[in-house]
């Protein structure tokens, strides 16, 4: 029976698994913009691995390519794992 994916859940996974790329924590945010974290396009390929291993969400390069926020990832997230 697969559980119900949360926002809530898929925030701490992504914040987390950014944080370890470099950003401190406390900057992370749904309305950050990669940008301003510093986040580049290798930094999103590992974020994507991540969140496969935890969601089992595979996000293609058109996904990650629209997302600019971390929110807008959230999202994504969610509503692919649902």
């Amino acid at each position: 029976m697969a559980t119900t994916v949360t926002a809530e859940q898929v925030e701490t996974v992504v914040a987390d698994a950014l944080a370890e790329l470099g950003p401190d924590r406390e900057l992370i945010k749904r309305d950050a913009t990669f940008e301003e974290l510093d986040v580049d396009s290798l930094d999103l390929a590992e974020l994507s691995q991540v969140v496969e291993e935890k969601f089992g969400v595979r996000l293609k390069g058109d996904d990650i390519a629209s997302i600019k926020t971390v929110g807008q990832a959230v999202d994504l997230i969610v509503s692919k794992a649902g």
